[in-house]
């Protein structure tokens, strides 16, 4: 049967607002994602229950299999999260994590350089946001569980250097997808004339939300401004509860697997050197050879455009795990460790897999309810030119909070920013579509159903809904205060004059937690 379409229609929105509601207050997260799931396909028949069982039956098969063959980028995916549970399990056994953590110790006096150099981390990985959130975790968890740094804040410290890093990098998964996305919208509304690199970097200073939300994370660091239920982690893990153990093991946490006692620092730093090049190798092979096939010559910003990210993950994850076991048998690790490591590496990220299948079915869900579009149409109305900047980062918001993708948010809402653009003053045109690209990471930032939230949960070994619930004011803040930026530069129609007064907000922001947080803050920087 033909499923029912409510682009036209709030109800549109129900789903996703069930799902994350309830996600925030059982944090059950796979309950409350199905329960979303559920009304979003009985919503789809027109609640007719045999129909809505058939429905879920075939989502369920499309996960790993549609249009007669594997669903490969989901299936490279989720193995590239079992590749890496199993890698950084590897590492552990070979007793690398403990001599890495040993040796941090002598160079990293604080919990707050702990921090900083998870920061450190983030801006340097910066291909792909779920290589960013995976690696990072990793390598920075056994630094910061030392100076008993709550997993929430580590999950924040990781989610804030990934989307936000990744969507101003030109040489990214995120820069290639947006570069071609905006230079099809430069031609087609005959601003050809700008070069789509020149166009993407000087979008970089108007993409409000991922510069504030970073020297935001960079104030809560360095002056311990942990308020709320960030401030509640804090205080626990500082008495020894790095998690919320009454919540069970978080997915990514691996505990009493046996370690060797030769670990080198080595054993950690060589297979991580070695993943992150056989991950940008592949990637510009994967583009190259995409270019190729259209009769392109090679370019890397060209490359990045066409890789297939999947593909390339599942490739140098694979490559990861040959790479630690033949070091790890060097070492002389003994083989039942590494035998004990691929079970339980598997095993960690199975949590993380099974939200991530749900978060894909009703994100599929969302989208043939056409809740995007709903969101988008919101935006047509006839409104003043100085507020549309503003109008379309806080829908850009809404629609990626609502359906959990910034993608998807940028592949409806760029073309209609476009077109509100050329029908009101070109010279809105790329402070518009940044308002775009900043309000969705907002959404994507705080939406309990993305896919970068939830691996960013994931990274840091720590439970996704409490990640959601810790991170969520200081989004929240960090887009207030790109708001007052937008508003300013619509107005003024100065992006200088925008910066400058979203700067003065987070001046005032900080000024305010720091003497509202002064006690904690002493506490937290010792």
């Amino acid at each position: 049967m033909a499923l029912i379409s409510y682009a036209d229609s709030a109800l549109s929105l129900l789903p996703p607002l069930v799902a994350i509601g309830m996600a925030i207050i059982t944090r059950k997260v796979l309950l409350s994602l199905g329960l979303g799931i559920v009304l979003g396909t009985l919503m789809l028949v027109d609640f007719a229950p045999g129909a809505a069982v058939t429905e879920l039956s075939a989502r369920a098969l499309t996960l790993v299999w549609e249009e007669g063959a594997p669903a490969a980028w989901n299936l490279h995916t989720l193995g590239f999260l079992v590749l890496l549970g199993i890698m950084t399990a590897l590492i552990s056994v070979s007793g690398a994590t403990r001599a890495f953590a040993a040796w941090a110790r002598q160079r990293i006096r604080s919990g707050r350089d702990a921090k900083l150099m998870t920061m450190v981390l983030g801006v340097v990985i910066f291909i792909d946001d779920y290589f960013n959130t995976l690696v990072v975790g990793s390598v920075a968890r056994p630094v910061t569980d030392h100076y008993k740094v709550s997993r929430e804040k580590l999950a924040y410290c990781i989610d804030s250097t990934s989307a936000p890093i990744c969507v101003i990098s030109p040489i990214s998964s995120w820069g290639a997808y947006i570069i071609a996305l905006i230079g099809g919208l430069l031609s087609t509304h005959g601003m050809s004339d700008i070069g789509y690199l020149s166009a993407f970097i000087q979008m970089v200073p108007m993409n409000f939300y991922a510069i504030f939300a970073f020297l935001l994370l960079l104030a809560v660091v360095c002056f311990g401004l942990d308020f709320g239920a960030l401030a509640r982690a804090e205080q626990r893990a500082r008495a020894g509860q790095l998690w919320d153990e009454s919540r069970g093991v978080p997915a990514g946490e691996e505990l009493d697997l046996p370690e060797a006692d030769n670990g080198r620092v080595a054993g950690l730093v060589a297979p991580i050197a070695f993943l992150i090049a056989i991950t940008v190798g592949l990637m510009l092979y994967s583009g190259n050879q995409a270019l190729a096939a259209d009769g392109k010559a090679f370019s890397v910003i060209g490359a990045f455009e066409n890789t297939d990210v999947a593909w390339s993950l599942f490739y140098s994850g694979l490559g990861g795990v040959i790479f630690t076991l033949l070091f790890s048998l060097m070492q002389g690790v003994p083989v039942s460790y590494m035998a004990k490591a691929v079970i339980s590496g598997s095993k960690s990220m199975l949590p993380a897999i099974y939200i991530l299948l749900f978060a894909w079915t009703i994100a599929g869900i969302i989208s043939d309810l056409n809740t995007g579009e709903f969101m988008a149409s919101l935006a047509q109305g006839s409104l003043p030119p100085w507020s549309l900047p503003a109008l379309l980062f806080v829908l850009s918001g809404f629609a990626a909070f609502a359906t959990g993708t910034s993608w998807g948010t940028f592949a409806i809402m760029l073309p209609i920013a476009a077109n509100m653009a050329e029908a009101v003053d070109l010279a809105l045109m790329l402070p518009m579509l940044s308002s775009v690209l900043a309000g969705a990471v907002f959404g994507d930032h705080c939406s309990p159903i993305s896919d970068t939230t939830i691996l960013s949960s994931t990274g840091a070994g720590c439970h996704h809904i409490d990640h959601v619930t810790t991170q969520l004011p200081y989004a929240l803040l960090t887009a207030v205060i790109s708001l007052a930026g937008y508003l300013v530069l619509g107005i003024t129609g100065s992006v200088a004059m925008g910066f400058a007064a979203a700067t003065l907000g987070l001046v005032l922001a900080v000024v305010v937690l720091r003497r509202l947080c002064a006690p904690a803050a002493a506490t937290a920087l010792e």
